[in-house]
């Protein structure tokens, strides 16, 4: 009688056990995914980006991955999100951009890619973030259709579909423009954009272009095309560059005897323009969502520590790069967990999001809502155009 006593016990024990064992798994199981905001531990997430840190256009990704940085920096240290970055250069070319972004994509632990820095990188990487189901956004990719890509592509770059047509409305405003001519990079993506929307707001505000001009990336001598705009006398020249070709252009406008604004896109919108040009780079309007001399204290605090940090003042594409990183954070810590399509979701649905360039939200195409704001170089700075 005490063996079949003692058995039962031991039966019961260990179905007991199995019992709790199950019990205790499933709550492990149910704690792994998705609960992060209830428990209220961070969420760990690893992102890719893909920077142009080598090359012509260093200065671009130098000053983005350095927006990353101090962004992950502060993120990190308040504890909600903790962000590792795994950072690969383009080279600014689309084939390496691709093979960086092919190389960040087949780690499955990263939730989501940050860049590439130019239209041209993104037009190739841009699908295939997509076709891989990883959300990617792009931090200074301005050109048309970028975000149309796919459901996944997101930027929170100010486009130049909505930068362009304010810059040159006001400098219409301002110098009663009648006659512009147009000067734009035909083998680029991003200065071929440019030049469509250039294109389109002056043919919509019924200006009469004189001329259009080509040039190519790397271009040293542009003196036949501003000879030939030279001569026709416009009141305005719209230009679509990067700001190496850019400031040459300026620089060899003024030499020439040309000493009317110019109109320029984003590629043009770097204190690299300045420091190439000097004072030929007086006269150059763009549109931006970014202004460092701005009275807001978020605007100056980001100002300082960056220029701690680094030992410069930031441009619009830090602190592009910086709101994004904080961006994503916000969306990671919505979603709860580093999934790939819950921060996808996660992100479509960010609205009015309080950064240092102003109130940001995504539209239905994961593009930007924003408003931009209207700056001239004068006295070799940037200034609020009045």
């Amino acid at each position: 009688m005490r063996k079949i006593l003692n058995k039962s016990f031991l039966l019961f024990t260990v179905l007991l056990l199995v019992v709790l064992t199950a019990c205790s798994n499933n709550s492990e199981t149910s704690g792994k995914k998705g609960d992060s905001k209830e428990s209220g531990k961070a969420v760990e997430a690893k992102i890719g980006v893909v920077s142009y840190l080598t090359g012509p256009g260093a200065a671009y990704g130098e000053a983005i991955t350095n927006g990353f940085n101090l962004a992950k920096k502060e993120i990190n240290a308040k504890g909600d999100v903790k962000i590792d970055l795994v950072v690969e250069d383009s080279a600014g070319k689309q084939e390496q951009a691709l093979s960086a972004a092919q190389k960040l994509m087949s780690d499955d632990s990263i939730v989501a890619l940050l860049g590439p820095t130019l239209s041209t990188e993104m037009n190739v990487v841009g699908p295939e973030a997509d076709l891989n189901g990883i959300p990617i956004m792009g931090t200074s990719t301005t050109a048309e259709g970028i975000p149309q890509i796919g459901d996944y592509v997101f930027r929170n770059s100010l486009p130049e579909a909505l930068a362009i047509p304010a810059a040159v409305k006001k400098a219409v405003d301002k110098y009663k423009v009648k006659k512009v001519a147009i000067l734009y990079g035909n083998d680029d993506v991003f200065t071929k954009s440019g030049y469509d929307t250039m294109k389109k707001t002056a043919e919509k505000m019924k200006l009469d272009v004189v001329t259009t001009e080509t040039f190519q990336k790397g271009q040293a001598d542009y003196n036949a095309q501003l000879t030939k705009i030279k001569g026709l006398q416009p009141d305005l020249i719209l230009c679509s560059a990067l700001y190496n070709e850019g400031a040459v252009i300026m620089d060899q406008a003024r030499k020439l005897g040309i000493d009317v604004p110019f109109v320029g896109g984003n590629g043009f919108n770097s204190p690299q323009v300045i420091q190439i040009a000097g004072q030929a780079a007086d006269g150059l309007i763009v549109a931006t969502p970014w202004f460092g001399d701005k009275q807001d204290p978020k605007v100056q605090e980001f100002v300082k520590k960056y220029e701690s940090e680094y030992g410069k003042k930031p441009d619009q594409f830090a602190a592009q790069a910086y709101d994004a990183l904080y961006i994503m954070a916000e969306a990671l810590k919505n979603a709860g967990e580093a999934d790939r399509d819950a921060l996808r979701d996660s992100l479509a649905e960010i609205k009015d999001f309080p950064g240092i360039l102003g109130k940001f939200s995504f539209d239905k195409d994961g593009d930007v809502v924003m408003d931009p704001t209207v700056l001239i170089i004068k006295d070799g700075k940037f200034q609020i155009f009045e």
